[in-house]
């Protein structure tokens, strides 16, 4: 199943040309393409669809989303292990670039 998961954007950056922030989506953090919605702001939340930010979402919407998304197992259906991993390995390369 394709879900538009709802994430809040923790920090943005410009990569090669492409503006592109890490999104929080309630605990599993990934790096997302704003192209779409180049307005985003830090601390703004956004819907995601397979690493592409498609709208503007208010923080309550979000919320209520990811609490539902939570309660049916949907995001560990759609972040499981192999997206947790990725997670943490990006965090340490990340970790590793800034020293």
């Amino acid at each position: 199943m394709c879900l538009a998961v709802p994430g809040k954007v923790m920090e943005i950056e410009e990569r090669d040309g492409t503006r592109m922030a890490t999104v929080d989506f309630g605990g599993v953090v990934k790096e997302v393409c704003l192209e779409y919605v180049p307005d985003l702001v830090v601390g703004d939340y956004a819907i995601v669809h397979v690493g592409f930010a498609l709208q503007r979402l208010d923080e309550e919407s979000a919320r209520r989303t990811l609490e539902l998304f939570e309660e049916l197992g949907l995001l560990q259906e759609e972040f499981g292990d192999p997206w947790e991993a990725v997670t943490a390995q990006e965090a340490m390369q990340a970790q590793e670039a800034r020293k």
